[in-house]
């Protein structure tokens, strides 16, 4: 053992640069480097390289490789990293781009850290970037790993004061694992406990920047490329039995605009307010028919759920149309409830002429195959035979369906319909709505996603990006809005099975995503430690990053006696300071408890006692070299005993000794103190009588 604290008169002062621990700045760079991980989606490839680059050179700076720039030096890479900056940023200012140039701040501290200071800077504002991590990332593998960064940093704060310390790292690594079991019941009693109020305040973390998954437009490759992707979209709970894979209708949007080749929103939603979507909606147990949507960050405002559902939580509206919507944009994951409607599936008798004249509208010129073919089925049917007539003509012509069409000029839809014959959802959706409504049959394309996959156990169902998919709705007299989708006719596998078997022939499903585990469908293997960890993430989820306001409450209204927000606020109070005064009491015990444990404190201990029973008590700060002079002159007979004693205790506590001696010196030391405290008494008895006898 050795005296800790032998360099704290040299913190602060910038000659110590080169004396930093090169072990406690390793395992800071390593925790920066492992907080830039879940940023890595949203930060600019230039901001990381930088990053990397001035870490980089603080490293190499600790050995001599290169200097640390002087002042002028680092103004200038400021502000040239700055201007960079500003320039990306491109005058929007967010949460996310507050965020990316707080990261480049962190970044350009590595250039000042010179000092112990800096280096307990550089620690605290590490500890506030793990934070920030957790407003963009809630998954419990970027929990964990913001949790071992900061298990890093402490790791390295511990280096930094006692770099010399014989098995320093393991004894680091214990004394944190002890921390985290002392702290760990509190830690769980005040996260269910602690009332979660809503904040005063909330601020936005829409940043502008495109998410994967569907868009307010739809041109014909949009949703293709979409199906590449198997990222989730949503994950849906239902409160009985799942519905059919192929009643699984998503619906999230409808375009009832055609402009050009791209079709659109006709009324666009109004310009939402700043805030925060309220992320708890689903409350208590499913009733039958209820459905859980817990919907991955969209930063837009449509929710998705089946045709006939009513909202049920209230943080997503119902619109017209068997819509749903948030006030706000979901800018992270939100958990919503929605059920059957009271009364069943109601049809409207007949459309307003604001409507019909909305979802008839067409471009005034193009595509006049496509219009031909619809006056031929007019002039033959009526509107259901219509339907009918073009969904057989899709069944019994060579059409297919595939995700790699080909490049389609002008007149697109009827390049589709009469030449090429090959398309993906998006292009048979537009090109039957175009032909109905060219029919005089209001029709509107929903975009949406169809299927989903069960999750492990059959407890949920995952619903992926390359669920992605595009139908029609037709108004019908006397019928209302019916469902009409083409891909079932093309490629009914698509809607009873989904994607991979209706391109299992093309070999197109996620071509592009070779590490996707979800392109390995054969692998059973695979496949289930897949949907394992899904299942852990989606608990992780519900539970944990779900636990909110009315969450909490709905939990504390089942505990008996029903606790309301004020008895949490006292219970609250009373876990706080029940585990201050088990945190003092466990402390005190584990100090009493390594003071007799400490062999040399207890001897060193012994002799004070020694001291104070002959008269010569110790004082406040006083050295052992200073109390045995004192002794000295007090007791002649015992000075040299003292002085020899004082000069152990100074050798033990402040000479540097390496790790492979310092056990047999510590044997050594330890009994030579004890022999001279033993003379050292019977010096002072001796002493004693013969004062006795003189006297």
């Amino acid at each position: 053992m050795r005296w800790p604290f032998r360099h704290s008169d040299t913190l602060g002062n910038e000659s110590v640069a080169a004396n930093l621990p090169s072990r406690a700045l390793l395992w800071l760079i390593i925790s920066f480097a492992l907080l830039l991980l879940p940023q890595w989606d949203r930060l600019p490839v230039w901001l990381v390289a930088a990053c990397v680059v001035l870490a980089a050179w603080r490293w190499l700076a600790q050995y001599g490789r290169v200097r640390l720039p002087g002042r002028w030096l680092r103004t200038g890479i400021m502000l040239v990293l700055i201007s960079v900056y500003v320039a990306t940023v491109g005058g929007r200012f967010t949460v996310d781009t507050a965020a990316s140039f707080f990261v480049l701040a962190v970044g350009l501290k590595w250039l000042e850290s010179r000092s112990f200071r800096d280096f307990y800077v550089l620690f605290f504002i590490l500890v506030y970037l793990a934070t920030v991590n957790f407003l963009f990332h809630q998954e419990i593998l970027w929990t964990l790993v913001n949790l071992t960064s900061v298990a890093l940093l402490l790791i390295g704060l511990q280096v930094l004061n006692a770099p010399d310390l014989p098995k320093g790292m393991q004894s680091g690594w214990r004394r944190l694992g002890v921390l985290l079991l002392k702290v760990l019941p509190i830690v769980i009693l005040l996260f269910i406990f602690f009332p979660r109020m809503a904040p005063l305040w909330t601020v936005p973390l829409v940043s502008g920047e495109a998410r994967t998954g569907i868009s307010d437009t739809m041109r014909p490759g949009d949703i293709s490329s979409l199906a590449q992707s198997s990222e989730r979209a949503f994950r849906v709970t239902f409160g009985g039995a799942l519905p059919e894979y192929r009643d699984r209708y998503w619906r999230g949007l409808i375009l009832d605009y055609l402009d050009g080749e791209t079709w659109k929103q006709g009324r666009v939603d109004a310009f939402p307010k700043t805030g925060r979507v309220a992320v708890d909606g689903g409350i208590g147990d499913l009733n039958p028919g209820e459905y859980d949507v817990l919907l991955e960050p969209t930063d837009q405002r449509w929710a998705f759920g089946l045709k006939g559902s009513r909202a049920i939580s209230d943080n997503v509206t119902e619109e017209s149309e068997d819509l749903f919507r948030f006030r706000r944009p979901a800018d992270s994951a939100v958990r919503y409830r929605l059920g059957p409607e009271a009364s069943g599936e109601q049809s409207e008798a007949q459309l307003q002429p604001a409507e019909v004249s909305r979802y008839l509208q067409l471009p005034s010129t193009g595509n006049p195959r496509a219009r031909e073919l619809a006056r031929e089925l007019k002039g033959r049917h009526e509107d259901l035979g219509v339907v009918q007539t073009l969904l057989s003509r899709f069944r019994e012509q060579a059409y297919f369906y595939t995700l790699r069409p080909p490049a389609m000029p002008d007149d697109g839809i009827d390049t589709l319909l009469f030449d090429i014959k090959r398309g993906f959802c998006a292009h048979y959706a537009g090109a039957t709505t175009f032909v109905l409504r060219a029919a005089g049959i209001p029709a509107r394309v929903v975009v949406g996603y169809q299927g989903g996959q069960s999750g492990a156990g059959g407890d949920y169902l995952i619903v992926r990006q390359y669920d992605a998919h595009a139908w029609v709705e037709a108004w019908i007299g006397g019928r209302g809005w019916v469902r009409i989708d083409p891909t079932a006719a093309i490629a009914p596998e698509r809607i009873e099975s989904g994607l991979r078997e209706a391109v299992a022939d093309e070999g197109s499903f996620l071509e592009n995503d070779w590490a996707s585990p979800q392109r390995y469908g054969d692998l059973a293997l695979v496949q289930w430690a897949s949907l394992q960890l899904d299942r852990i993430n989606y608990k992780w989820q519900r539970w944990v990053v779900g636990y909110q306001g009315q969450s909490q409450m709905d939990l504390m209204s089942r505990l008996p006696g029903g606790i309301g927000m004020r008895e949490l606020g006292y219970l609250t109070a009373g876990i706080v300071g029940a585990g201050l005064l088990l945190a003092g009491l466990l402390s005190a015990w584990q100090m009493h408890r390594g003071e007799r444990r400490d062999r040399f404190r207890k001897t060193l201990s012994a002799w004070h006692q020694l001291c104070a029973n002959v008269g010569v008590p110790v004082r406040t700060g006083e050295t052992p070299a200073a109390l045995a002079s004192r002794l000295a002159r007090a007791k002649p007979a015992a000075a040299d005993s003292a002085r020899l004693f004082a000069r152990i205790v100074n050798s033990h506590y402040y000479t540097p000794a390496s790790a492979d001696a310092d056990a047999d010196a510590d044997d050594a030391d330890l009994k030579r103190m004890r022999r001279i405290l033993t003379n050292m008494k019977r010096q002072l008895r001796r002493s004693h009588s013969s004062e006795g006898t003189r006297s």
